[in-house]
């Protein structure tokens, strides 16, 4: 019944604030490991993990269930250290020995031009730290994220995202036609954009991924293609020392008549199955993104 859905969602967000109290009377480290653990134990019992397996092999074909089994095991933990990690996220994106930071040269160029650029990722390693990242480096970003039915933990994760940011120009916008208008205010007005491209979207277009036609965002291509902005791709991974690692590579320009959004859209794609394919544990395989 859905007039008990926000005392469901308390009690939900009430549990989750008493696990990280309790998790508070261990050193980060430990308490990283028991959260994650925990996570990985929880999310073997849900349907996503079959879900996850089922995307994994589709990927893998040739991986036995073994492999398989290892790579969504691990998988779950990193969602369970990034969920934890938000909570001091803030300190992370100032902690030098926690991320390590590869491409600082193209960054450089980028910055020099002062014209605004559409910086891209997934969700694969402790993708919060993007754009906080970004800003930290100067760059103003307006980032576009989805909404959580449970407005507990939204407003949560909300508030976390932004006392990350060291300044008052980069903001986060929830999806919708709200959004669509500021960021292109935000471009307009000499800011970037940072998306994560690798998520289903319901009204998107159909692109190859991984050898089958999913449904693909490709509007932010048209952006690109309107104001002439660079695409950079924006890899972040989590290390085996738990250390996390962005590396910014070369750019993509979309601005040739014949070359259209779907085909930039696959060259995007491309990278990405790369991405995933030398650090399979790192992504999110447990949303629905081949059906």
């Amino acid at each position: 019944m859905k007039f008990l859905l926000p005392f469901r969602y308390l009690i939900e967000f009430f549990l989750f604030k008493l696990i990280f109290f309790l998790l508070s009377c261990f050193p980060k480290k430990i308490s990283s490991n028991i959260f994650s653990y925990s996570f990985m134990l929880l999310g073997r019992l849900s349907k996503y993990n079959k879900i996850a397996k089922n995307n994994c092999k589709h990927v893998f074909t040739n991986f036995n269930d073994k492999q398989i089994n290892n790579i969504i095991n691990n998988s779950w933990k990193n969602l369970g250290k990034n969920l934890y990690e938000l909570s001091y996220l803030n300190k992370i994106v100032d902690d030098k020995d926690k991320i390590k930071i590869l491409g600082l040269d193209k960054l450089a160029i980028i910055k020099r031009t002062n014209e605004p650029v559409i910086f891209f990722g997934i969700h694969s390693g402790n993708w919060e730290i993007c754009v906080p990242i970004l800003d930290k480096y100067g760059f103003n970003v307006g980032a576009i994220y989805r909404h959580i039915n449970n407005n507990f933990f939204d407003n949560y994760i909300l508030k976390k995202r932004t006392n990350a940011l060291k300044t008052n120009n980069s903001f986060y916008t929830p999806k919708g036609k709200k959004s669509a208008k500021e960021i292109l205010e935000g471009v307009i007005h000499k800011k970037n954009i940072f998306l994560l491209v690798d998520q289903k979207d319901s009204a998107g277009t159909l692109i190859n991924f991984f050898g089958k036609d999913v449904k693909t965002q490709t509007g932010f291509l048209k952006i690109a293609r309107k104001y002439n902005l660079k695409i950079i791709p924006m890899k972040n991974i989590r290390l085996p020392n738990n250390t996390l690692e962005i590396t910014f590579e070369n750019p993509l320009d979309h601005n040739e008549d014949s070359i259209s959004d779907n085909a930039k859209m696959l060259e995007i794609n491309s990278i990405v199955e790369r991405w995933i394919r030398e650090n399979p544990e790192n992504w999110f395989w447990q949303h629905k993104r081949f059906n």
